[in-house]
């Protein structure tokens, strides 16, 4: 496996950028330089994460999501 983690990763399971060994590797993502565990998808080359929004749900039962935009810096945890 390479330690550079991939430039777009989900953790919805219905996502096509979805990837279960990644992430159970452990991906840590930090936005703005700060440390965030409730991330439910980033991409880093649009610039964005997609943080979940406390337990709010929508009508399919999907936690809500809010897009922020800003400097995105994906990580492997095991390699720390």
């Amino acid at each position: 496996m390479t330690d550079t983690p991939p430039d777009r990763l989900s953790g919805n399971p219905n996502s096509p950028f979805y990837d279960e060994k990644l992430l159970e590797r452990g991906v840590g993502v930090r936005f703005k330089g700060v440390d965030k565990t409730n991330v439910d998808e980033y991409c880093v080359s649009e610039g964005w994460v997609r943080l979940t929004a406390g337990t709010a749900k929508d009508r399919a039962g999907n936690l809500m999501t809010i897009k922020l935009k800003g400097l995105v810096e994906p990580y492997f945890r095991d390699v720390e």
